[in-house]
């Protein structure tokens, strides 16, 4: 017999590193941050996860970022969104860095103004602080899944 487990969401923000929102009732109640590898790290956490919860919905964060580390988060929540029928939705990454420059590579950073997103160059380094809201609801999140990608001219 399977054993009753308490339903929560998750919100999952892939930029530089991983940070994950446990919600109970749309409250945050644990955060989760690791500099490991998405490939590595988002099956590990999900296993341990499954065991303590069930997970209703994912809000994650599509972009803009490090394209491979969007591309796996993507396909791996896609999967849990067919095959275990777990809601996914998506919101930009702004709403997790207080509209701060998210890093793209070298000195090129992600920047959001006026709704638009480009790329500006920054002499320095900015460091992005990710940032989870303490309730769900305050999130604009929709159904648009689809990885934001936005790729520098190489």
């Amino acid at each position: 017999m399977k054993k009753h487990l308490p339903n929560i969401d998750i919100v999952i923000v892939s930029l530089s590193k991983i940070k994950i929102g446990l919600y109970k009732d749309s409250i945050l109640f644990e955060e989760i941050e690791t500099n490991e590898k998405t490939s590595e790290y988002l099956p590990k956490i999900y296993n341990e996860l499954i065991k303590k919860y069930n997970i209703e919905r994912i809000v994650y964060s599509r972009g803009p970022g490090s394209f491979m580390s969007l591309k796996l988060t993507y396909v791996f929540l896609k999967t849990l969104n067919i095959s275990k029928n777990i809601k996914l939705f998506a919101c930009d990454g702004f709403v997790f860095t207080n509209n701060s420059p998210i890093k793209a590579m070298g000195n090129l950073y992600f920047v959001k103004e006026n709704g638009k997103i480009s790329l500006k160059k920054f002499e320095n380094e900015v460091e992005t602080q990710i940032s989870l809201p303490k309730n769900i609801n305050l999130i604009k999140y929709d159904e648009n899944i689809e990885p934001l990608y936005i790729l520098p001219a190489v």
